[in-house]
């Protein structure tokens, strides 16, 4: 071969760089930026199951605190009716405070959306300082009992242990087991005239 110019030789290296870049690495460019794309779509999903993990995590600490307020509150208001336990716990506390359990007459349940209310008459006898001394007993039973219709009436006949009788309603309240359906309200009719006919 002769001596070729030096410009074909430049020419003839830049035919085979051009070779070399379409046959080998322009398709390793092509599968390089699929590569970083996938990487970027992974990373994208990593983040975004991060963030999801937080959000169960803290989904998780709402369940235990949810769930420990739960217990908490089924000590307050139970599951069940426990009108038995209540009369008992009634019961103890008046004689713990001296007094005397005249009445003691559970009125039929009222559901109210999820719970029910359980009114209970209540009639006990003995002193006023005793009456005191109950009320302050049932304030720290650890079930919700309200105390409604209140009336303290003298007796007659007093004797020591017992000068005042008291009248009150005790109101329970327990969870239901299926939440109570709310009925429509009833549609009303609106009042028309005759009709007139032409």
């Amino acid at each position: 071969m002769k001596k070729q110019p030096w410009y074909i030789y430049l020419v003839l290296a830049g035919l085979l760089g051009a070779l070399a870049y379409i046959g080998y690495f322009k398709p390793r460019q092509a599968e390089l930026v699929r590569i970083r794309t996938e990487r970027v779509a992974v990373e994208a999903e990593v983040a975004t199951l991060r963030e999801k993990k937080k959000q169960l995590d803290q989904i998780e600490a709402d369940l235990g605190t949810l769930t420990a307020s739960l217990a908490e509150l089924e000590t307050i208001i139970p599951r069940k009716k426990e009108i038995g336990e209540m009369l008992r716990a009634v019961q103890q506390m008046a004689y713990d405070s001296d007094l005397e359990v005249v009445r003691f007459t559970p009125d039929k349940e009222n559901a109210i959306d999820f719970y029910a209310e359980q009114a209970i008459p209540i009639e006990i006898a003995g002193t006023y300082h005793n009456l005191g001394s109950f009320f302050n007993r049932l304030l720290h039973y650890p079930r919700i009992c309200n105390v409604d219709d209140f009336t303290i009436l003298a007796l007659a006949s007093q004797t020591d242990t017992s000068t005042i009788k008291a009248v009150f309603t005790a109101k329970t309240y327990f969870f239901l087991d299926q939440p109570v359906e709310k009925k429509p309200a009833a549609k009303t009719k609106t009042a028309s005239g005759p009709e007139l006919v032409p």
